[in-house]
């Protein structure tokens, strides 16, 4: 399977990050695609179409996220900046997420 995945976990509940916004943008900041997390704190599918090779962002509405679970958070958005090569596999970016602290790193 080809294309781009995530996944937000609130890692303070260890519950599912669901309905937050999450922006696919190119390298100079382009929408290319924006969509929710399921009620699993996923999507399986944002990449529009077959990306090509190149940088991309994605940029987490954590700020929005965080108000609407009345969770007092430190940051308004993550934007998570990464460079796809190999466009036949498939990338996921997952994201662990505290009030005061996120990690990240590439998924399979």
């Amino acid at each position: 399977m080809t294309g781009l995945s995530t996944h937000v976990l609130d890692a303070a509940s260890g519950s599912p990050a669901s309905g937050m916004s999450v922006s696919l943008q190119d390298a100079a900041g382009a929408e290319l695609a924006n969509e929710t997390t399921d009620a699993d704190g996923r999507i399986t599918q944002i990449a529009p179409d077959d990306l090509v090779p190149g940088i991309y962002h994605l940029v987490f509405d954590t700020g929005n996220w965080f108000a609407a679970n009345a969770i007092d958070g430190f940051y308004p958005e993550i934007d998570i900046c990464f460079e796809i090569a190999d466009t036949s596999r498939h990338h996921h970016v997952p994201v662990l997420l505290s009030p005061y602290s996120y990690t990240t790193y590439r998924g399979s």
